[in-house]
C-alpha cells in the first residue's frame, strides 16, 4: 500500500472514530465537522458482483483522494463512509438510510446493478438525497434525486454494436442470454427492436438467475439454436462461469462471435484471459483507450491498488460520477443534493475515456461508444468507435419501444 494511500486512509480512520477537529458545521439541516464533509461509497466488497464492485470502491476512493490533495471541496476534505451492501438489494436499501439518515451523507456514490440502484432509489427520493450512479443500464428511469455521471444507456451500448456485427462480421442470427433481473431484460428488449430494423434474427432469448454458477444445458441451447453470433448481458461472477462453459464445450470466438455490454477486463482477468480471448465487448472505456488522461489514470489506479491491477468501465464511471460530483458542489459553493442537481448539468471533464459531457436536461452522460476485442492478454483492442461522444437517451427512442417520455433535471415528463 502507497504512503499516500495509508495516510489517507489513517486521516479517514481517524475522522471516523471522532478523533478529528470537533468543531460541528450545520448545513441544510446536515450536522458535520466544520473542516470536512462526509460522502458515502456503497459498492459490495462480498457477494456475486464484489468481482467488479471492489475495483469500484478503490476508484471511488482513490478519486476522493486526488480531490483532498487539490484542496477538498469547497476548502473542506472529503471523508468516506464506506458499507459493504454484500451484492443484496435488501442489504443496499439498509445501507443508504443508514448513510443518509446516521451520518447524513449529502451524496452517495454506488450501486452496480439496476436492481441495487432500484432498492436505493425510493431510499434517497424520500430523504432528498443525492445517488451518483455509475453503471450502463437499461435506462427508462429519470429521478432528481439520481446523477447519472458515467453511466451508458442503451444508445450508447447497443445502437452501435448490432449493426456492427451484422455489416462488419455478416451475422444474422442473435442469441441473447442474460442474468434474470430488469438490465438484461430491458437491453434484450431494446436489442429485439434495433435487430428487427437492420434485419437480424432473435433466435433466442434466456436467462439465468444472477449468481447462476451452471452454464452447461445453456450453452448447449445456445449450440442448438442455430445462433451464429451471441449477445451477453451476464453480470457479475457469472460472467466467469459463463465463458468458461462456452470454451469448455469447444466454442470458438471467432466462429461463434459473442459480444457482451458486461463483460470487462476485471471479469476477463478473473476467469483467465484465454476464455475470453476473440469476444467483443461494447463500452465506453477500455484500458487500452489513448488518451493522455488515461495513461495517467492507469497508471494512479495501479499505483494506488496493485501493480498488476487492470481499470475498466464500471471504475472509470465512478471515478467520472465522483469528479462530477465535486465540480457542481464548487461550482454551486454549496454540497448539498439539490444544489449539485442544478449544477450538474452542462458539466463537461476530461475523462480518462476522453470528454464526457452531463446532458444539461436529464442529468446523463455523453458518453463514446466503443466496441473491444479481447487479446492474449486480456486487454481489448479498439476495434470501432465514434467520433465523438453521443448524447444519452435514456427513454428508448428505437422503433415500437419508444417511450413519449423525456427525463428532466426534475423528473420524468410527457
Amino acid at each position: 500500500m502507497s504512503h499516500s494511500r495509508r495516510t489517507f486512509m489513517k486521516t479517514g480512520a481517524l475522522a471516523a472514530i471522532g478523533l478529528a477537529a470537533p468543531t460541528i458545521l450545520r448545513l441544510g439541516g446536515r450536522a458535520w465537522a466544520a473542516d470536512e464533509v462526509p460522502v458515502g461509497i456503497m459498492y459490495s466488497l462480498t457477494g456475486t458482483t464484489a468481482i467488479v464492485e471492489k475495483s469500484m470502491n478503490q476508484c471511488a476512493q482513490m478519486a476522493i483522494a486526488e480531490i483532498n490533495a487539490k484542496g477538498g471541496v469547497l476548502g473542506k476534505k472529503l471523508r468516506p463512509i464506506i458499507e459493504d451492501p454484500a451484492s443484496e438489494p435488501r442489504i443496499y436499501s439498509e445501507k443508504a438510510r443508514k448513510l443518509t439518515i446516521e451520518d447524513q451523507v449529502p451524496v452517495i456514490f454506488g450501486c452496480y446493478t439496476t436492481a441495487s440502484r432500484k432498492a436505493v432509489l425510493p431510499v434517497v427520493e424520500r430523504r432528498k438525497g443525492l445517488l451518483v450512479w455509475p453503471t450502463w443500464y437499461e435506462g427508462e428511469e429519470c429521478s432528481k434525486n439520481v446523477l447519472y455521471a458515467g453511466s451508458a444507456v442503451p444508445n450508447q451500448q447497443l445502437e452501435n454494436s448490432l449493426p456492427w456485427l451484422k455489416k462488419n462480421l455478416g451475422r444474422n442470427k442473435l442469441f441473447i442470454v442474460g442474468s434474470d433481473y430488469a438490465f438484461p431484460r430491458g437491453m434484450a428488449k431494446t436489442s429485439k427492436t434495433i435487430c428487427k430494423g437492420i434485419g437480424m434474427e432473435v433466435v433466442g432469448d434466456e436467462y439465468l438467475p444472477l449468481g447462476h454458477t451452471e452454464w452447461a444445458s445453456m450453452v448447449s441451447k445456445i449450440g442448438s439454436s442455430g445462433a451464429d453470433v451471441i449477445f451477453s448481458n451476464v453480470v457479475g461472477d457469472s460472467i466467469v462461469a459463463f465463458y468458461r462453459e462456452l470454451r469448455n464445450q469447444g466454442y470458438d470466438f471467432e466462429k461463434l462471435p459473442l459480444c457482451s455490454s458486461t463483460t470487462t477486463e476485471v471479469e476477463i482477468k478473473a476467469m483467465g484471459p484465454e476464455y475470453a480471448k476473440g469476444s467483443y465487448v461494447s463500452l465506453p472505456y477500455f484500458q487500452t483507450v489513448d488518451t493522455p488522461q488515461n495513461k495517467v489514470f492507469v497508471e494512479a489506479f495501479k499505483a494506488y491498488a496493485d501493480p498488476d491491477a487492470v481499470t475498466h468501465a464500471a471504475m472509470e464511471a465512478v471515478y467520472i460520477g465522483v469528479n462530477i460530483w465535486a465540480m457542481a458542489a464548487e461550482k454551486a459553493g454549496d454540497v448539498s443534493p439539490e444544489a449539485v442537481v442544478a449544477n450538474a448539468g452542462g458539466l463537461s471533464f476530461d475523462a480518462p475515456q476522453g470528454k464526457v459531457t452531463i446532458d444539461a436536461e436529464n442529468l446523463h452522460t455523453y458518453l463514446t461508444p466503443r466496441i473491444g476485442k479481447t487479446r492474449d492478454d486480456g486487454l481489448l483492442d479498439i476495434v470501432d468507435q465514434y467520433p465523438e461522444p453521443l448524447l444519452p437517451l435514456p427513454y428508448s427512442s428505437v422503433g415500437e419501444t419508444a417511450d413519449k417520455r423525456i427525463c428532466t433535471a426534475k423528473g420524468a415528463m410527457l
